[in-house]
């Protein structure tokens, strides 16, 4: 079976740590291994991540060194992230084949994702990103830098920016060239570098925007035509009044449970939300089957023992 396993971020760095180059490291091995067990029942996999913590670290320190160097722009920052991330993952990777005795060449692809510039998410941003900032830090940096800042949660005061639709994957051709010669390739880290094309010239834009990670993974499973959408995170699946003393696991969903649970708010668009949503775009362009489940149970989900499984009908 094709699969495009899509790692959330914080299966890459727990909400636990402290975000050391060993923790990642650390997490990124654990990864890694229940990879190389899909690989080692013959599956084919194509792999793509989430850069949550990840690319709030690289803002953060743009935000301490900001009098000595100058910050980067947000599509850098995903840029960033892309290529620390795909490193430690290609080479746990590939430590991890090689004490298995599988040799299968692995590489990273810096990925641009392509969004709509009149997308309505760029006059409505909501996306929290970077630090907490105080009541006057947030006040003076709204009128420094023109940022949009909310109070999150009554946590503090964050910077929210546009999350735009995935509308194509600009480096699909040599991704799917790559995937389709036998290489396991890693891509579309953090949803893609947001870009834009000028409707005049062609030419490609960053912009200052986050791409939702699994609707981005959902745009890449169908580019690359595989039988299945992996999507792995930290719990078991997808839950009817999670957390709740009643909460229930929904083993198995169809495109029309899946409407209707989005379209009452079941999910929340925080967390689950996204990854469903995803999950019904992959199928409704195609795709045979899509799985949520525990990133330590990969093989039992794709086995259908575990997670939740959604299917056209």
């Amino acid at each position: 079976m094709k699969i495009l396993v899509a790692l959330g971020g914080n299966a890459i760095l727990k909400r636990t740590s402290s975000g050391t180059a060993d923790e990642q490291l650390t997490d990124i091995r654990r990864a890694s291994k229940q990879l190389v067990e899909l690989l080692l029942a013959g599956h084919i996999i194509a792999v793509t991540h989430g850069n949550g913590p990840q690319v709030g670290d690289i803002l953060l320190k743009n935000e301490l060194a900001g009098d000595t160097l100058p910050p980067m722009p947000l599509d850098v920052c995903v840029a960033e992230s892309q290529g620390m991330i795909g490193y430690m993952l290609q080479q746990a990777l590939y430590n991890e084949m090689k004490l298995s005795g599988l040799e299968i060449p692995v590489a990273t692809v810096l990925t641009q994702t392509l969004v709509d510039q009149n997308d309505p998410a760029f006059k409505n941003p909501m996306k929290p990103i970077g630090p907490f900032y105080s009541a006057t830090e947030a006040s003076k940096l709204k009128e420094a830098k023109g940022w949009s800042i909310v109070n999150d949660s009554g946590r503090g005061y964050r910077r929210v920016v546009p999350s735009p639709n995935p509308v194509s994957i600009v480096e699909e051709k040599v991704i799917k060239e790559m995937f389709n010669s036998g290489n396991i390739i890693i891509s579309v880290g953090g949803g893609g570098i947001p870009v834009i094309r000028d409707h005049n010239s062609g030419s490609l834009h960053g912009v200052e925007a986050v791409i939702d990670k699994d609707l981005s993974a959902a745009v890449l499973a169908t580019t690359l035509g595989v039988d299945a959408l992996l999507l792995l995170t930290d719990v078991d699946g997808v839950f009817m009044n999670y957390g709740e003393s009643n909460q229930r696991l929904l083993s198995r969903m169809n495109v029309e449970e899946c409407m209707r649970y989005l379209r009452q708010g079941v999910f929340p668009a925080g967390s689950m939300g996204p990854k469903v949503e995803a999950s019904l775009r992959f199928v409704v362009s195609g795709g045979k089957t899509a799985i949520i489940a525990s990133l330590d149970r990969a093989k039992e989900a794709i086995e259908g023992k575990t997670g939740t499984t959604i299917v056209k009908s």
